[in-house]
């Protein structure tokens, strides 16, 4: 299940038109803070599929019954530009459990690179649970597939939600070819053109030098 966000014209359409405006990108801060905002709002679509139990709360006046998260997700993020938003995505779940992965892409003399996974911090057991997998560029989908890989070491989760805010149409294709069918995509938008060097166009170029500053 593919879900793009951006068709719908809601206030996320203003927050990827500031972080696509090269003007706008040369104020970090409120670059990394509309990667939260995007984080945030995919959080909140992504409730929708979740599961729900109603409990009884008590008030100060009696009780009402509730709609409450019936088991809480994980959330995985791909460092370093997904770190921003996760954060968003965090503050909706914030009793979420949370793993952190660590990939790169390793380039050749050629113009070619791999992606390598070099660390993983990750809940002991994702069986049975909610994976929400956030990663703001979904290019060549090899990042994200890797990052998959080295999760399910872990367990199977029930269902996996990807989260990203611009996404190629060759990367979502590449996802849907290669990984199982309990995954749904939410993107922010999807983009036609991946270059030969795996950049998304338009894009929004490099998020992690955007937020962070370049790479040494």
């Amino acid at each position: 299940m593919i879900h793009e966000l951006g068709k719908e014209n809601t206030i996320l359409n203003q927050f990827i038109a500031e972080m696509r405006d090269v003007e706008m990108q040369n104020d970090r801060m409120r670059f990394r803070k509309n990667l939260e905002r995007a984080g945030e709002i995919c959080a909140y679509e992504i409730s929708k599929k979740l599961e729900w139990e109603k409990k009884e709360i008590t008030t100060p006046l009696g009780t009402s019954a509730v709609s409450v998260l019936k088991q809480q997700p994980v959330i995985a993020t791909i460092l370093r530009a997904g770190l921003p938003f996760h954060q968003g995505i965090l503050n909706f779940f914030d009793k979420a459990e949370n793993a952190f992965i660590s990939a790169y892409r390793k380039h050749h003399k050629d113009g070619s690179f791999d992606v390598q996974v070099e660390y993983m911090s990750c809940p002991d057991d994702l069986t049975d649970k909610t994976l929400i997998l956030c990663d703001p560029m979904l290019a060549t989908g090899t990042s994200l597939e890797l990052a998959y890989k080295a999760l399910m070491r872990n367990g199977k989760p029930k269902h996996i939600h990807i989260a990203t805010v611009i996404a190629s149409m060759q990367g979502v294709d590449y996802i849907k070819k290669n990984l199982p069918n309990n995954i749904s995509i939410w993107c922010c938008a999807i983009d036609d053109e991946l270059t030969a060097q795996a950049y998304i166009v338009p894009g929004l170029g490099d998020a992690g030098d955007l937020a962070y500053g370049n790479k040494i």
